[in-house]
């Protein structure tokens, strides 16, 4: 396995992770994963995460792609995962949704929880949910159906983005799970049909990843250029919607 490495150094590997890339095994995913190529490059990653997780202190969904640290050694991992659990890491995506999303930005202060029937997915749950912060800017609405997002997340719930975009009737374009299907887009959008074979996954890359470096104990910010295959669909639309 290729990886995408952004920066490397004694204690943290900065990956690019690639669409439709699994973290780590689990069922279904005994192979291919990220863990299994994190092994075949360092053979010493921190144990702390587990036989299954070995140095992966956060994770992204099978098919966002964008930035992710890896922790090398025991001390690095503890130090991270102290950061994502206080809400001390900078996480920055980038989001096409449904829709145009009142205002220049706004905050999601909605809990999160299991589903109680569709156990594989997350929920907004009030009642026993726990806090998911997200906060958005938006950065250009793409003729009156879609709006390109900057999005920042406060916590660092399953699924966060996904389900808070949805539950506001604003899901990413894409999410096979959260948003609209296909049969949308011939009701709502058939202006933009033939986009839809491009649109293989979420509209949702992780851009930006800010933290404290566990050695040098001074924050150090990394970004990532939007992928080929986002940069295309959102061209396309643009293309389509200055036309009408």
């Amino acid at each position: 396995m290729d990886l995408l490495i952004v920066h490397e150094d004694s204690s943290i590997i900065i990956l690019n992770k690639p669409p439709g890339l699994v973290i780590h095994p689990a069922p279904g995913h005994h192979n291919g994963t990220l863990v299994h190529g994190l092994l075949h490059h360092c053979r010493d990653l921190s144990g702390i995460g587990g036989i299954l997780r070995p140095g992966i202190v956060h994770r992204l969904d099978k098919d966002t792609s964008g930035l992710m640290v890896v922790a090398k050694n025991d001390y690095a991992h503890g130090f991270l995962s102290s950061q994502f659990k206080k809400g001390a890491v900078n996480k920055r995506y980038l989001a096409l949704v449904h829709g145009i999303l009142k205002g220049k930005d706004g905050e999601i202060d909605l809990p999160i929880s299991r589903h109680p029937r569709r156990r594989k997915e997350m929920a907004v749950i009030p009642s026993k949910g726990k806090r998911a912060l997200t906060l958005w800017r938006k950065k250009q609405e793409i003729g009156d159906k879609f709006t390109l997002l900057s999005v920042t997340l406060k916590t660092g719930r399953t699924h966060q983005i996904r389900v808070h975009l949805s539950h506001l009737g604003h899901p990413i374009v894409g999410d096979p799970v959260y948003g609209h299907k296909k049969n949308w887009w011939k009701t709502h959008c058939p202006q933009a049909i033939d986009i839809v074979p491009q649109i293989k996954r979420q509209v949702l890359h992780a851009e930006l990843l800010g933290f404290v470096h566990p050695d040098s104990g001074t924050y150090c910010e990394f970004t990532s250029p939007l992928p080929d295959d986002i940069g295309q669909i959102i061209k396309s639309m643009i293309s389509i919607f200055s036309l009408v």
